[in-house]
């Protein structure tokens, strides 16, 4: 796994394609994959391959909280609230970012955990970083 915005992403952007608004946005999700998945910038959308299976853990994964995109500066950033898989059984290495709205749900971005992570009968958690200029998880500086 190559942790990046996917490219198909950026084009997207300037196509209308994604609503990251509360009220009316569209609906993103994350899903989590092992340490065999391909995922990088070329990814363009959700895929069933070497997603993780586990305890808790559906397919096509959480579905994500929105923060309303804002400006820090003159970089636009975008957020979610954390998310768990609670009292899980699951190993991951990454995570796939998508919007499940769109036509063949497209990506958005790709996780890499940087080593395999592991819940065991417990909480598996995403914490998003800082909503600023340096740390959102999705920014346009």
């Amino acid at each position: 796994d190559d942790q990046a915005m996917c490219s198909s992403f950026k084009q997207e952007l300037l196509e209308a394609k994604h609503n990251f608004l509360n009220s009316g946005g569209n609906t993103f999700k994350i899903a989590l994959y092992t340490s065999s998945a391909s995922l990088g910038a070329a990814t363009t959308a959700y895929t069933t391959s070497n997603e993780v299976s586990g305890t808790n853990y559906t397919a096509k994964g959480n579905t994500l909280t929105r923060v309303n995109p804002s400006l820090d500066g003159t970089t636009a950033i975008t957020d979610f609230a954390d998310t768990t898989w609670s009292s899980s059984t699951i190993t991951a290495r990454g995570a796939l970012i998508f919007n499940e709205d769109t036509s063949g749900d497209t990506s958005v971005l790709v996780l890499d955990f940087g080593a395999d992570k592991t819940s065991t009968a417990g909480d598996f958690t995403i914490a998003f970083p800082a909503a600023d200029a340096s740390n959102a998880i999705i920014r346009i500086a």
